[in-house]
């Protein structure tokens, strides 16, 4: 059968809608997808757990809001249980990764290997552990580390803060402090106290840093420490401690010269989890994002090169 030209062109024009209508139809597979650094679309989707430390947790909890910007199907959640208990969940094969803010312990890699984990660390910013009191102390500005040594030590005599020293009030002093299982916790008091672990018993402690900073907003005479962040987030409400004549402050942290107690943060990562499309991307996401990222969660990011290396690490 010979066609007529109008038919002909009728038929053309028809197949072309068509295929318009196609192409349409299957761009939307991208509608609820990310995009690569190329701007080519890639989706994922799945579960990723992350538990560990409260003090790492403004920078994971960012990481995740800000990927599922561009991955809204991958589900993410991020627990405060310290860094100890994170730990515990990480070597138990119950979450894929683990913040901390203390280099993993000897008997979790020990955990670790009896349970088959095999785990790839990750440094991913500077900390400085912040000394603070109540907004009305106008005496303990600043302090020295042996002045912390002898209010913190396990067995401390002191009970007011005259007994730090005689200018001050005769007032009792309140304590607040992370709890047993944060790495915040066994970090400090292995910098002040020359003991991991190691600190005095009447203390209020608790994982939730909000708790501590709460407790010092609402007593004149309380004292507490906790990650940096936290004091940034708050500093309306409680005031930061010099240490040995230096303020924390991001510029202190990262130049070191606030110590003893500026450190690494870490994340640990299940290498079995890794082979997980959407944790090998959120991972990869973690470093490549975290000079923009980190200091917007109020701590110190690595140089750029730093991060590159450790991007290295998960090839």
């Amino acid at each position: 059968m010979i066609l007529s030209k109008k038919k002909l062109l009728s038929i053309l024009a028809a197949l072309t809608v068509s295929a318009t209508i196609f192409a349409g139809c299957g761009s939307k597979s991208g509608d609820n997808t990310g995009s690569n650094n190329k701007g080519e679309t890639k989706k994922l989707s799945g579960t990723i757990k992350i538990d560990g430390s409260s003090t790492v947790f403004p920078i994971s909890e960012a990481m995740a809001e800000e990927f599922n910007q561009s991955y809204p199907d991958v589900k993410i959640t991020v627990g405060e249980s310290g860094t100890g208990g994170g730990m515990k969940k990480f070597t138990n094969k119950e979450i894929d990764i683990a913040d901390a803010s203390r280099p993993i312990k000897d008997e979790e890699k020990e955990a670790a290997k009896k349970n088959g984990v095999e785990y790839v660390e990750l440094k991913v910013a500077y900390d400085g552990i912040t000394v603070v009191v109540n907004k009305d102390n106008d005496w303990a500005k600043e302090m020295k580390a042996e002045d912390l040594n002898k209010i913190w030590k396990e067995g401390s005599t002191v009970k007011t803060w005259k007994d730090v020293n005689p200018a001050w009030p005769d007032q009792p002093i309140k304590l607040y402090s992370p709890g047993t299982a944060s790495g915040t916790f066994e970090y400090f008091t292995e910098a002040i106290n020359k003991k991991a672990k190691s600190q005095r018993q009447d203390a209020t402690p608790s994982e939730d840093d909000n708790v501590l900073v709460q407790g010092v907003a609402g007593d004149k005479y309380a004292m507490a420490y906790f990650g940096y962040s936290y004091y940034e987030a708050n500093k309306s409400k409680i005031h930061a401690v010099k240490i040995d004549g230096v303020d924390p402050s991001l510029d202190t942290i990262k130049n070191a010269t606030y110590k003893p107690l500026s450190r690494p943060l870490y994340i640990y990562i299940n290498k079995e989890a890794l082979s997980r499309p959407e944790v090998k991307e959120f991972a990869t996401f973690y470093l490549k994002q975290a000079t923009k990222i980190v200091p917007e969660a109020k701590y110190v990011p690595f140089a750029e090169a730093e991060y590159t290396s450790q991007l290295d690490k998960l090839k």
